[in-house]
């Protein structure tokens, strides 16, 4: 961290920590990639939920289509992102020769191939599967098809009463999810099961993203003011902002460089840019610029 404490200019830096995950990058660069050699391609959801980034990639040639649109192609090329699908998906796509570009990122795809096989264990002692997520949120839409639609979302404590803690039961978390959480949940169906049933719950949170908490509440501590930059429809986009929040009370959450307001800053503000696992760096670059211009 390049932060000059002692400087009695504006200073603007950016979290080196901040911006894409490895899952996204990899999304991104088979989307461009593909590009480079095709003149369009189609991407099933959002690549990433960023607007500004989705606008990019559509300039050079990048379609997002939702699943309705999906089911009405045929012969053509779909990205799959970081998030990942269904296996009806994949069977849709043979059926209409359709070619994937498969950019499921490896910790979800990890994550598949474990509640799978969980599933199929649960079955043979009438036990159930539960995945702590976000409801409708696509890699939990993915997750559920692994269990052929029959796994039990809870994205709380207060959900608990739809799991019935006299079977035995498996379960995992979206790679996403706010990691205390999820093991205060962990641990409390766990006291409540007391042995009488088998659980078993396996700690699936990705640590790139989980991580990102210690740094960024000593990032939020050590400057005047923080602008956090996200999309609005990222769900770790809003946590991570959060964190910041409770850190330094003068941080802001803006999308683009456009809601900005001078009154956030003086000439003498120092200020810390950071972003969610979904904004790019060319956008936390912008904002940085913009800062500098307006005050």
């Amino acid at each position: 961290m390049d932060y000059r404490e002692s400087t009695e200019e504006m200073y603007v830096e950016i979290d080196s920590q901040s911006g894409f995950c490895h899952g996204v990058v990899n999304a991104i660069t088979k989307a461009e990639q593909a590009l480079a050699s095709h003149k369009h391609l189609y991407c099933l959801g959002d690549i990433v939920h960023n607007t500004n980034e989705v606008d990019r990639l559509q300039g050079i040639g990048l379609s997002t289509i939702d699943t309705g649109v999906f089911k009405n192609l045929s012969n053509s090329i779909v990205l799959l992102r970081a998030h990942g699908e269904p296996p009806s998906t994949y069977e849709e796509a043979r059926q209409r020769n359709i070619t994937i570009i498969d950019a499921t990122c490896p910790v979800v795809l990890r994550l598949q191939q474990r509640v799978k096989a969980a599933h199929e264990e649960m079955k043979a002692v009438n036990g159930q599967v539960v995945i702590y997520g976000k409801h409708g949120h696509a890699e939990v839409v993915g997750l559920l098809g692994q269990t052929g639609n029959t796994a039990i979302v809870i994205s709380s404590r207060d959900e608990m009463n739809k799991v019935d803690l006299s079977r035995p039961i498996a379960m995992f978390s979206q790679t996403t999810q706010n990691i205390e959480k999820y093991h205060l949940l962990a641990k409390e169906m766990e006291q409540i099961i007391a042995g009488k049933v088998s659980f078993r719950w396996h700690d699936t949170i990705c640590r790139q993203v989980a991580n990102r908490d210690g740094h960024l509440r000593e990032f939020a501590r050590i400057f005047d003011v923080i602008v956090f930059v996200s999309d609005k429809k990222s769900s770790n986009g809003a946590y991570l902002y959060s964190i910041c929040k409770q850190e330094n009370a003068q941080t802001y959450f803006i999308s683009s460089p456009s809601e900005l307001q001078s009154s956030w800053f003086t000439s003498e503000s120092k200020v810390g840019i950071s972003g969610a696992t979904s904004t790019p760096k060319w956008l936390m670059e912008n904002v940085q610029t913009a800062i500098y211009d307006l005050v």
